[in-house]
């Protein structure tokens, strides 16, 4: 019964240094708030507040080179 015990408590302390799943479960959270913060950056639609920013920025490219273009 000993025996169990003290394999039990090393199985154990063995689990416990153990950081490889700790440094996993760490990079699972940093991917999350990036997927968050595209998502709230982009919004979900096509309405997102970037999105409109580039979408007008665009719009107005398109504009200068096209005039710049047909002068």
């Amino acid at each position: 019964m000993l025996k169990l015990y003290v394999q039990t408590t090393e199985a154990l302390k063995a689990f416990r240094a153990n950081e490889n799943g700790v440094v996993s479960f760490e990079y699972v959270i940093v991917a999350a708030c990036i997927v968050g913060a595209v998502a709230a950056a982009f919004g979900t639609g096509a309405g997102g507040g970037i999105a409109t920013a580039l979408g007008t920025a665009i719009g107005k490219i398109t504009t200068a080179v096209t005039n710049a273009v047909g002068a």
